[in-house]
């Protein structure tokens, strides 16, 4: 077995598209042009990652994605843990781990503060006992009635982790080509929303900027999906109900593992945090 860097010429995203095919055949998003817009179009950085050859045949892909966060005060460059594929074929031989392993310190070397991700309830022990990582804390996932009620949200500064989002980087996030993200001004912050189950409940997000309004978008339903974190300090979710565990197709966690002396675990009672930035839709 062969282990190289990740590649981003047609021809790789290509296989790495019949990949993902053979691995999670209803998936569908998985094209070569959404790999190269999350792999290459990316403002923040090119995709960061391994594979694993027997040959000629491409056995197993790991991949994070570049990203800003504010982690306990700074505004650091992180990764985001994102997309994973075996082939059937070689599922069990530890490729997965071994390449994350790699990844990471690529990772470390390039000057990453961190790497981030959201597990299920299965992947997640491997990530915590095999990869080091932190379980931070489950997600939330509640629906609701139009915006979120939440006290003044706390400076990026004082929170332990908060995704950094630059106009370059949110450009490219709502352009997503398999569920672009559409979103509204109001007042001074910005609604995001995107397909979740079906426009009748999509997943919604907000953010303190002022935008113009996004030309020709849809109408936002009333009803709305909210899947993240807010701080403990704030996290009053007034109009928004809790989604049962025995509904939730798979309960999600945030997970973390720093690169970093200065972090050594993130705090989880003051995590910000949304679907924005994660790729769940």
């Amino acid at each position: 077995m062969n282990f190289a860097p990740v590649q981003y010429d047609r021809d790789h995203l290509a296989r790495y598209s019949a990949l993902f095919g053979a691995c999670f055949p209803g998936a569908g998003k998985f094209s070569p042009d959404y790999l190269a817009w999350l792999y290459l179009a990316n403002p923040d950085g090119k995709a960061v990652g391994f594979d694993a050859w027997d040959g000629e045949r491409l056995a197993a892909h790991y991949v994070c994605v570049p990203a800003r966060a504010w982690v306990e005060g700074r505004e650091v460059p992180v990764l985001l843990s994102l997309n994973t594929a075996t082939h059937p074929d070689y599922q069990g031989k530890g490729l997965f781990t071994k390449l994350a392993a790699m990844s990471f310190e690529a990772g470390m070397a390039a000057g990453y503060d961190g790497v981030y991700g959201v597990a299920n309830a299965n992947s997640t022990p491997g990530f915590v006992r095999k990869l080091g990582f932190q379980l931070v804390r489950p997600l939330e996932a509640r629906v609701g009635l139009g915006a979120l009620r939440h006290a003044p949200k706390a400076p990026a500064r004082e929170l332990s982790f908060e995704r950094s989002w630059s106009e370059a980087a949110l450009e490219w996030r709502c352009a997503n080509p398999h569920n672009p993200v559409w979103q509204r001004a109001r007042g001074r912050r910005t609604q995001f929303y995107a397909a979740a189950f079906g426009r009748h409940l999509p997943a919604y997000a907000e953010l303190e900027r002022q935008a113009a309004p996004q030309a020709l978008a849809p109408a936002l339903s009333p009803l709305r999906l909210f899947i993240g974190l807010a701080p403990d300090a704030g996290s009053r979710y007034g109009n928004y109900l809790g989604i049962p565990m025995r509904l939730r197709p798979s309960p999600l966690n945030l997970i973390y593992r720093s690169f970093s002396e200065r972090v050594a675990r993130l705090d989880p009672s003051r995590i910000q945090f949304s679907f924005l930035d994660f790729d769940a839709y």
